[in-house]
């Protein structure tokens, strides 16, 4: 459990300062036009929040059956970005090419971090869950 969340706060940290630097490079990388403001802005800003989230999980890594709720919170990100995606995508706003970050931003921490949570609620059946 540590290295997982502690792999998911190093990429979400190296993930975030790149976007919030050099917001127009992963458009640029898929041939696709960059944002204007305020998408631009709005972008930077999600790349920070990621990143704040990569500290969250570099501090619950020291204790995840502990730190529980910044993992619930983390997963609960990792499936409504994915479900937000898709609503534009379907809409025309973005290109699905773009859906390519769910994998990795996403979709690969779905079980480790769901294990987590069903870890925390054996050790402590206290734990409100439902």
């Amino acid at each position: 459990m540590r290295r997982w969340l502690f792999a998911a706060g190093v990429y979400n940290v190296l993930w975030g300062i790149p976007i919030v630097l050099f917001p127009d490079l992963p458009f640029r990388i898929l041939d696709m036009p960059p944002l204007e403001d305020p998408g631009r802005a709005i972008w930077q800003c999600l790349g920070m929040v990621i990143g704040v989230y990569g500290v969250g999980y570099l501090a619950a890594a020291r204790d995840p059956i502990r730190h529980w709720p910044i993992v619930l919170v983390g997963l609960l990100g990792k499936v409504f970005g994915p479900i937000g995606f898709v609503w534009s995508a379907a809409q025309g706003k973005i290109e699905w090419i773009f859906g390519l970050n769910i994998v990795t931003n996403d979709l690969i921490w779905w079980v480790p971090f769901a294990l987590i949570l069903l870890a925390a609620r054996r050790q402590d059946r206290t734990v409100a869950f439902s």
